[in-house]
């Protein structure tokens, strides 16, 4: 494990293609443990697609390549003996519209245990289930619906399930893709605050089109355009002083 203020995961020289077309260009960055890393720039600058790299996600598009190095706690993740499903158990993923399983509530959380061996016991099932609801701030409005669907929640509680869900499986780093951007203020204002707690437990990369939600729930801020890292600093600062005149062009909404 790394030590605090230290990089849990690295990433250097990062290239990515999909077919000829060059999507991410030598992209280099740290994420730093117990901290939120928030990806910004306008649609289509690469920052979904270098979120995709950190578990390996592009790994399912047969026309991507990626080249460069990332690491988690120094080991390369592209390592060809490394096991991708055990590494996207490390590094869990929340997506931007809520995907719960079509099962019960209980069975959307035990899912991830079960299948990645961590426990099939009754017991201690239902203690894993309970403490990821507490984690996700779920279990007081749902502690007596488990039987019920997933699908039956509302957006909001949908995808705080689906956090509850991915950090089931004790991940060292959460990854999150506009998890806000199908819901209502409320409902974001929930995820935001959640987002705050959970990383006292975990390293969280979230992508965001919202400016003033990097401002709140991260540390750091990186700043893509057309597929380059131009700036990656303190989130306070990169906000308030930013040092490549395409950042500033960004944050004073001049284009994006």
């Amino acid at each position: 494990m790394a030590a605090a203020g230290q990089a849990k995961m690295t990433a250097r020289d990062v290239d990515v293609y999909y077919g000829e077309k060059r999507a991410l260009h030598s992209v280099d960055c740290d994420v730093i443990e117990n901290e939120v890393l928030s990806l910004i720039g306008p649609s289509g600058c690469g920052k979904s697609t270098f979120l995709r790299c950190l578990n390996r996600m592009n790994d399912t598009i047969d026309i991507c390549r990626v080249e460069g190095n990332i690491t988690l706690d120094n080991q390369d993740i592209y390592d060809r003996e490394l096991d991708v499903v055990q590494l996207r158990a490390r590094v869990g993923m929340v997506f931007q519209k809520p995907n719960p399983f079509p099962k019960s509530i209980y069975d959307n959380i035990a899912y991830g245990p079960r299948i990645h061996g961590v426990s099939s016991h009754k017991d201690d099932l239902d203690g894993i289930v309970q403490r990821s609801l507490e984690g996700a701030g779920l279990w007081q409005e749902v502690k007596d619906r488990l039987a019920e669907p997933g699908t039956g929640l509302s957006g909001g509680q949908q995808q705080r399930l689906c956090i509850a869900r991915a950090i089931a499986v004790s991940p060292e780093v959460i990854l999150m893709d506009e998890p806000c951007s199908a819901l209502d203020p409320i409902a974001t204002a929930h995820i935001e605050e959640l987002i705050d707690e959970l990383r006292q437990n975990f390293t969280i990369v979230i992508v965001t089109h919202n400016m003033q939600q990097a401002a709140r729930v991260s540390q750091k801020t990186a700043f893509f355009h057309l597929g380059e890292l131009v700036e990656h600093n303190l989130t306070g600062e990169l906000f308030t002083n930013p040092k490549d005149e395409r950042t500033q062009g960004y944050i004073t909404g001049r284009y994006g």
